[in-house]
């Protein structure tokens, strides 16, 4: 297979899950896959980085006890041949909207991918928990076959076309498969703005509430059309093309600011 695409996998919610195992299996049939993924749950860890970390031997790659961002250097760096692709998922549970750009850990390995100039994938399913907590959803492999289905289609044929010219990396959101098989459509969608985060003092504690998660009834959904929210409340696969470092076109506001403040502390011209 000397031939085949490489790909290096990894995830947030640790080697052993049941997301993890479904994506390598998949891939596996079109790919030499290494695994290196953190040895437990790093979930909502971000782009956090460690400066040392164990690495051992696992039956599908490496398990580092680090967090997702840790695996993608260690992988790319070390610990396996360079990829043409890294995947990060399958993640048990969506990851939608701007604001969790710089907290997912499986977004963030993508991220980190696009650093070393890799382009990436990033998996994650929607699971309608219902009040319960998400942990207590029991998930099989055949859940993931949405998720599987698309993320094994783009990894074999998105590198063939101009989509990473235009995108560093895919984050992906799939609703849960149906169990009858049948295929959901594919949207191309945009990160919703939506923003729903409260407080709550209680004595000596603070409660942080994520509301956001509230209102995903496809009859109420009031995220607008196009975005991935709507899309996968309303049973469709999200596709969002993204770029990483985020940034933003020359600011001549901010640059006059800029001399203002050279002026009102005494900066000599020469400095600036």
């Amino acid at each position: 297979m000397s031939d085949a695409l490489e790909i290096l996998l990894t995830n947030d919610d640790g080697i052993d899950s049941t997301g993890l195992y479904a994506l390598y299996d998949a891939l596996s049939e079109h790919a030499n896959v290494t695994v290196v993924a953190p040895a437990d749950d790093q979930s909502a860890c971000g782009r956090s980085i460690s400066h040392e970390v164990d690495v051992r031997e696992h039956e599908l790659g490496y398990a580092l006890e680090g967090t997702p961002a840790d695996c993608v250097v260690a992988g790319l760096a070390e610990l396996g041949p360079f990829p043409d692709l890294v995947v990060a998922g399958c993640n048990k549970g969506a990851n939608l909207g701007e604001y969790v750009l710089g907290r997912s850990g499986t977004i963030s390995a993508a991220v980190e991918a696009a650093f070393f100039d890799v382009p990436a994938i990033a998996t994650s399913m929607y699971v309608p928990v219902d009040g319960d907590p998400l942990d207590a959803v029991d998930l099989s492999t055949d859940d993931y076959a949405e998720a599987t289905r698309i993320t094994s289609f783009l990894a074999e044929h998105a590198l063939e076309t101009a989509v990473f010219e235009h995108a560093a990396y895919l984050n992906v959101n799939v609703p849960v498969a149906d169990p009858e098989g049948e295929p959901a459509p594919v949207e191309i969608t945009r990160p919703s703005q939506r923003y729903e985060m409260d407080a709550e003092r209680d004595g000596e504690r603070v409660h942080l509430h994520d509301r956001v998660w509230e209102s995903m009834d496809p009859e109420e959904i009031p995220d607008p059309e196009g975005t991935d929210r709507r899309a996968v409340a309303e049973g469709r696969i999200s596709v969002s093309p993204l770029t990483a470092p985020h940034s933003t076109n020359y600011h001549e506001a901010l640059e006059a600011l800029a001399d203002r403040y050279a002026e009102s502390v005494g900066v000599p011209e020469r400095a600036q």
